[in-house]
């Protein structure tokens, strides 16, 4: 076989399995036309995020901050169990531009969906399979049952770390209530003060509708005000000048006569 024959080969292949890439699978529908490809890429957002979280609840130390990661794993969990049915009618729509193959394979995708989503490790066992009778627990293997279905009242006693744990959780839950009581009344407190703002708002509105039409009211008065005066300073100006003209003119003949009368002695 020659080198030709590998690469043709090869693209074969490559293309025969394009249509299970997801991100090619998405960026093939970026123009956000395509309703299952944006619900699908944020589907496998939250699996691969819930996949994290469930890797730093197996990590953690306190049981309690476990205790209630792995709650919100269970809530993530049936909240993406309940778009499966939503990806499942996407899946069935089709879509322009989109080939017979990966029509098909978008059926895959979602077929596959629930597995991945049980497979989330949430701190709950999985139900063991019923072989007939009582058996001990798969995931806990410390924990044994009688063969007659009874148990022994050794069980049900308390441990020193359930005890612990239990005086952990009741200490959390307390001082969430408390912060809880704590915001409770600080939004009641800011209720009040807005309700008490409203009320003084709804009283000084009439008051700035007066001042409003009192300050037009001054304003048009300034202004008349301030074209009389400038008539006024403009006629008080015009008489002045007339009678600063003739006295210049008396001066001017009194020392014409003076100088007659001195010039003619």
């Amino acid at each position: 076989m020659s080198v030709i024959d590998i690469l043709t080969r090869v693209d074969s292949i490559c293309k025969k399995y394009d249509k299970y890439d997801v991100e090619k699978h998405n960026d093939s529908n970026v123009s956000g036309e395509d309703a299952f490809a944006r619900l699908y890429a944020a589907v496998e957002a939250d699996i691969e995020a819930a996949e994290k979280k469930a890797e730093a609840a197996a990590n953690e130390k306190s049981r309690a901050s476990a205790v209630a990661l792995n709650a919100e794993l269970r809530r993530t969990k049936a909240r993406l169990l309940e778009e499966v049915p939503k990806l499942q009618r996407l899946a069935m729509k089709k879509v322009k531009g989109l080939s017979s193959e990966e029509f098909a394979a978008r059926n895959d995708l979602v077929l596959a969906l629930p597995d991945r989503i049980q497979s989330i490790p949430d701190g709950t066992a999985p139900a063991p399979k019923k072989a007939g009778g009582w058996t001990s627990s798969a995931s806990r293997p410390g924990i044994k049952f009688d063969s007659d279905g009874k148990m022994d009242s050794d069980y049900f006693q308390q441990s020193e770390e359930s005890s612990q744990f239990r005086q952990e959780y009741e200490m959390r839950k307390l001082k969430q209530d408390q912060g809880l009581d704590v915001i409770a009344e600080g939004l009641d407190t800011l209720k009040n003060m807005a309700h008490d703002m409203n009320e003084e708002l709804d009283r000084q509105v009439p008051l700035m509708d007066e001042i409003d039409s009192k300050v037009d009211k001054a304003a048009s008065d300034l202004k008349n005000t301030n074209v009389r005066l400038k008539d006024t300073v403009n006629q008080l100006r015009s008489s002045r000048n007339f009678c600063i003209d003739i006295v210049l003119l008396c001066v001017i003949l009194g020392i014409a006569a003076y100088l007659y009368n001195v010039l003619k002695k």
